[in-house]
């Protein structure tokens, strides 16, 4: 539960759950280089915070990906995390599971699941629409308002 009541402070906070309006707001530098087969990640050095991610992604990836590294800078601040990488998203390492998760959490909120409850879709289909990749969805902890 840790996770999602840092979301919601950030999300009192910020009052958007925009991944690099966020991270600017927090003073982290987002670059973009050609990563290969690497989506990003997250490193720092002399207190200066940095998100790197591949510029070859579409735009939806790059969105989540900045979300995921900003789980690392906020919940793992000392950690030089390793690559994202596509088959990370399968990883049960603690931290690249407690990024994704938050990166869920925040591009997901409860609310946005709300305009749908009325409605045949699954959560996987809400994920889809807000940039969640299905491999990630059941990360997501929703609790009805």
């Amino acid at each position: 539960m840790r996770i999602k009541e840092t979301i919601t402070k950030l999300l009192k906070k910020h009052k958007t759950n925009d991944p690099f309006v966020i991270a600017a707001e927090k003073n982290i530098i987002v670059s973009y280089a050609d990563l290969g087969d690497t989506y990003g990640f997250f490193t720092h050095a002399s207190r200066i915070k940095f998100i790197n991610i591949n510029n070859k992604l579409d735009d939806t990836m790059q969105r989540f990906v900045c979300a995921h590294e900003l789980g690392h800078a906020i919940l793992h601040p000392r950690a030089n995390t390793p690559f994202l990488k596509k088959n990370t998203f399968y990883s049960i390492d603690k931290i690249e599971v407690e990024a994704n998760t938050f990166a869920v959490e925040l591009l997901l909120p409860d609310y946005e699941i709300d305009n749908f409850r009325d409605t045949n879709m699954t959560i996987k289909e809400v994920a889809g629409i807000y940039g969640v990749p299905g491999e990630v969805c059941e990360l997501k902890t929703y609790i009805k308002n």
